[in-house]
């Protein structure tokens, strides 16, 4: 049977330049539809470079996307793994997941593309050297050439130069990587087992985009080319600033909101290698359709479409674009070349700019967020005409619908075979989703154990992809005119909030169940047994099995196993289990919980990392946590402890005893805080909480009253008011990044390092990703110094910890970065944090 279509309004993809997961299918006006049909006709592309999201020039990259209409990718050597959470938690690998989508939010907005590295950003790098001990660097280069053999770019952009101006070792390394990746991606001796997919490709030039950030004031720039990136776009109605402000204000975890600019907007780029350029980045390059033999046809075509167009009335394109459209599949062009490239990016581009001119709105969504491989999933597929009858139109007939080399039966709602104009076609069937029983959609990049500098990507067609596709995909195959067509969309969850509204999420193939230890670190200063958590959740219905806790030698655990038996899919299951530390005075080792069902063993939990300014994404972290028995002493009791940014070092302190109170600025009464021995301030509270800068004296009064304070680090910029202690001190940059850097003690008697517990060069040991971070540059004499240490060839830096005496009370300030050793079970972060709080009475 077919149902065939005419059609009204429009809906287009064709501005969204890859798959996105969990986005409604979006609307765009006849203007953007306009500047869709003039990208058809210029052929060029330009590739970005950088080390992290957020590095990247957003407005340069919303010019070239949207003013010269190029194909234009952002490269970014790490997921920005290693930076700070604002706006959450999650660390590391799950910090990265969300800089990712950032990124990928970014790229909605400004036009371009995304792509990455295997590199993992293990924090912040002094130089380019050290970063390469750390990184593979013949890897992160590999993946370097392999999309730009991909993308085949005419222009590479570098943001930073190559050498210490760039200010991290990371943004160095990157510019040293494209210098590199301009030749070899070019050498067919290369890396030649990428040309089984691609063909070596040699860019025309290597430039550095500069800026304020990298020349002196007063420099004369007459020698670098330059361009004016801050125009206008009528078509989009806003200039290429306020589409970079709106993109740069994605990265809402690294708190890089913008405002817009408006006006000119000078950019300067310097060449590095390749052809000289004397008043534009493209000279030299023909971007027009006579790069492809026989493209001339193609190129006069669209020039036809672009002069006929009607903003009123899009679909009378139509006609035209299909002759584009068979004008293009007639071209002969050898498989791998840049014909080849520029032929398939204008057929796919023009194939979605006939869905959006035709108005053809297709979704497939599933009744749940989640299904486990083999599952007979329920899907709706919703195929809805919006444009009035038009007997000018090309008719349009929907063959099929496939999914997995299934077809489904088309059934229009109600008796008519044809559908008419703006009615809905519910089409509704089970499939079964047929998979690997271990498969889920954990980000690829996830799935194999790494290395600290690197991940794992075993299949060369997944390195540099930005994201795992859609768990599952349907293909819609119309008859348009005389020209089949496939339009292939993802199955999405979606759901109504009563407060946000319509709402989608990817869908996620999770195991029929998952383990989650709850806590991040089990930390024993007493040889007393603790209870431990595991919370189960099932992907399916009936799951039955056992779970277990994995030890140590010398630890025990009670019981054994705990059977399980869950009747609902998504119900969760807490279980609980008794470990008995080893007999040792202070050891460390890991806890494991394994699910058994039907003898496959599964020991993996489910993370859902939910912000609306990304899709919800789902993890699959190992079930596992640091166990850890310390030798460690305290005296005091309850402590209050002031969030700031978000971290997991409440919970840390009440691993070891302390009665913890989370506290809200409101909570900062003079009376409120007389209950507690103690009061930490988190992470980046002074960036954060914008009412400590009327409560700050509260805080002081309760150090001058006897209490004891201790705030975690700072950062620099941007804090809520200019003095965050009773006495002076200047933050900075300043940071020691070897994480086992040798430590001195500078005053061995302070009975910080002393009390209740004896500290020792030990606990600086087994530190994780840096030492300390955002160290003041200059305090007042009444801060008593009291450890130093540096990165190598640096002078010492003698101010991660600061104490005040303050009236009867002590004032501490510490840029030790407790908020990542305490979640990993580093021994010696408890026990020098635990005499931070003690001291004093």
């Amino acid at each position: 049977m077919r149902l065939s279509f005419w059609w009204n309004t429009m809906v287009l993809a064709f501005l969204l330049p890859f798959t996105t997961l969990a986005q409604a299918p979006k609307t765009y006006s006849s203007s953007e539809i306009l500047l869709g049909l003039k990208k058809l006709n210029v052929l060029g592309s330009v590739l970005y470079i950088a080390a992290h999201p957020d590095d990247e020039n957003t407005r340069l990259i919303a010019y070239m996307a949207n003013g010269r209409l190029l194909e234009t990718g952002y490269f970014s050597c790490t997921r920005g793994d290693g930076g700070q959470n604002l706006i959450g938690p999650e660390l590391r690998e799950q910090l990265g997941v969300i800089r990712t989508q950032e990124l990928l939010a970014a790229r909605r907005i400004d036009g371009g593309r995304q792509f990455f590295s295997r590199a993992n950003d293990f924090g912040f790098s002094k130089t380019a050297e050290e970063t390469f001990t750390i990184w593979d660097k013949e890897q992160v280069l590999s993946d370097m050439v392999w999309v730009i053999r991909q993308r085949r770019p005419d222009v590479l952009i570098t943001r930073f130069p190559p050498d210490a101006r760039a200010g991290h070792g990371h943004h160095t390394a990157s510019a040293m990587l494209a210098i590199e990746a301009f030749d070899a991606a070019g050498d067919p001796k290369r890396f030649p087992e990428q040309l089984k997919y691609v063909q070596p490709w040699q860019p025309k030039r290597l430039l550095w985009n500069t800026g304020s950030f990298f020349v002196k004031a007063g420099e004369d720039m007459s020698g670098y080319l330059k361009l004016d990136a801050g125009g206008y776009n009528p078509l989009l109605g806003l200039s290429y600033g306020e589409i970079a402000a709106r993109s740069r204000s994605q990265h809402k975890s690294q708190g890089f909101g913008s405002a817009a600019t408006r006006g000119e907007a000078l950019e300067y780029f310097q060449l590095l290698k390749g052809e000289k350029a004397e008043k534009d980045l493209f000279e030299g390059v023909d971007m027009s359709w006579n790069r492809v033999k026989g493209g001339a046809a193609v190129g006069k075509l669209l020039e036809e479409v672009i002069q006929k167009y009607d903003a009123a009335n899009p679909a009378a394109s139509v006609a035209g674009l299909l002759k584009v459209r068979a004008t293009l599949r007639k071209l002969k062009v050898a498989p791998l070349t840049n014909e080849k490239f520029w032929v398939e990016q204008k057929e796919n581009q023009v194939n979605e700019l006939i869905r959006a001119t035709l108005g053809l709105y297709l979704e497939a969504t599933a009744s749940s967020s989640s299904i486990v491989a083999g599952e007979n999933v329920p899907i709706t597929i919703e195929v809805t005409s919006r444009l009035m009858n038009s007997k000018q139109l090309p008719k349009a007939d929907l063959i099929s619908i496939m999914y997995s080399g299934q077809e489904f039966a088309i059934t229009a709602v109600g008796k008519e075979d044809k559908l008419p104009a703006g009615r809905q076609s519910l089409l509704k069937r089970e499939v079964a989703f047929m998979a690997s029983d271990t498969m889920t959609s954990q980000p690829y990049w996830l799935n194999t154990r790494g290395s600290i500098g690197m991940y794992k990507v075993e299949k060369q067609l997944e390195r540099g992809q930005p994201e795992t596709g859609p768990s599952i995909e349907v293909t819609f195959e119309f008859l348009i005119g005389s020209q089949s067509i496939d339009y292939t969309v993802p199955v999405q969850y979606k759901s109504t909030d009563p407060v946000e509204g319509e709402k989608y999420r990817p869908l996620a193939i999770v195991p029929p169940v998952a383990v989650n230890i709850v806590g991040h670190a089990y930390v024993f200063a007493e040889n007393k047994p603790k209870t431990v958590p595991v919370t189960l959740k099932a992907g399916q219905a009936d799951a039955k099995g056992t779970v277990a806790l994995q030890v140590p030698t010398g630890w025990k655990v009670e019981p054994a196993s705990i059977p399980f038996d869950i009747k609902n899919k998504d119900e969760e299951r807490t279980v609980e289990f008794q470990v008995q530390p080893t007999s040792s005075q202070q050891s460390t080792g890991q806890l494991r919980a394994v699910a058994t069902m039907n003898g496959q063993a599964y020991s993996r939990g489910i993370q859902t990392i939910a912000y609306n300014h990304i899709p919800t994404q789902t993890l699959f972290p190992e079930a596992v946590a640091p166990l850890v028995k310390l030798d460690l002493k305290r005296r005091k009791q309850d402590i209050g402890y002031l969030m700031g940014a978000g971290d997991e070092v409440p919970d840390a302190l009440r691993q070891i005893g302390y009665n913890v109170t989370l506290l809200k600025p409101e909570d900062l009464t003079t009376e409120r805080l007389r209950r507690y021995q103690a009061v930490v301030v988190g992470i980046r509270a002074y960036n954060t909480l914008d009412r400590l800068k009327y409560q700050q004296p509260t805080l002081l009064q309760y150090v001058e009253n006897g209490g004891n304070l201790v705030v975690q680090y700072t950062v620099s910029r941007g804090t809520v008011l200019p003095e965050i202690g009773p006495y002076p001190m200047k933050l900075s940059n300043d940071r020691v990044t070897v994480e086992n850097a040798a430590v001195t003690f500078l005053k061995p008697q302070h009975a910080l390092l002393n009390t209740p517990n004896k500290i020792s060069s030990q606990d600086f040991e087994g530190w994780q990703q840096e030492q300390g971070l955002y160290y003041p540059s200059q305090w007042d004499p009444k801060y008593q110094t009291i450890i130093s240490s540096h990165d190598p060839g640096e002078p010492a830096k003698e101010s991660a910890i600061l104490v005040a005496d303050y009236g009867k009370g002590h004032y501490i300030y510490t840029g030790l970065s407790f908020f990542r050793e305490l979640p990993a079970g580093v021994p010696g972060a408890y026990r020098l944090l635990t005499n931070m709080i003690e001291l004093g009475k």
